[in-house]
């Protein structure tokens, strides 16, 4: 599984900034370093709308068609992924949950099945069956590819939702990474969440 950035507003901080302050009308208080500790206490206060107005782009490699159907799930979020329907899925990869890959016997069946249901699509294709229709046959471990866009807020939700201890693993591995990220290029928008690398779950402020 991979994360990377693709689009980040530029000066996303000032931009929030700037716009918070239009609800207050106190721009005479910008200044040098003064968007940290304005975000900050927007988002003590709850006022997470202003957070809109910044936006961050990612391409998620490696991961399961079950992690992208709970992200698409999220509406407020704009996805393009790779397609089953025009990109042939011969020898396709998939992603091996960790509770099969504990088990030798499971792992085995696991694999052994994967393998049959590849052999399967080829077969299909090569009869004449269409890409869209073969697909039919796919499991939801079948890797895939897949860019999101959100907005800060949004990214704060799913950072919330998706990375907290109850969340998969592997969706939780992916925000993990979106937040480690977020964290470094734009902190004081995402200052009061933490990655708590023992357990691999994001936890919040107050949350502990």
């Amino acid at each position: 599984m991979k994360v990377e950035l693709i689009s980040l507003t530029p000066a996303a901080a000032r931009v929030i900034e700037e716009a918070g302050r239009t609800c207050y009308m106190s721009f005479e208080n910008m200044g040098p370093g003064s968007a940290g500790e304005f975000i900050r206490r927007i988002i003590r206060a709850g006022h997470l709308s202003v957070l809109e107005h910044a936006s961050a782009g990612f391409r998620l490699s490696g991961v399961s068609r079950s992690c992208t159907h709970q992200l698409v799930r999220h509406r407020l979020c704009s996805f393009s992924q790779r397609s089953q329907r025009y990109v042939s899925e011969k020898g396709f990869k998939y992603v091996e949950p960790g509770s099969v890959s504990v088990s030798s016997e499971a792992s085995g069946l696991y694999r052994k099945t994967m393998e049959r249901i590849s052999e399967a699509y080829s077969e299909l294709v090569k009869m004449g069956i269409p890409r869209e229709e073969a697909r039919y046959l796919l499991p939801n471990g079948c890797r895939t590819e897949i860019v999101l866009t959100a907005n800060f807020r949004q990214l704060r939700h799913m950072i919330e939702l998706r990375g907290g201890p109850r969340a998969q693993r592997e969706i939780r591995e992916v925000f993990i990474e979106i937040l480690r990220i977020l964290r470094e290029k734009v902190p004081e928008c995402f200052c009061d969440f933490s990655i708590d690398e023992e357990e691999k779950v994001i936890r919040r402020k107050g949350d502990e």
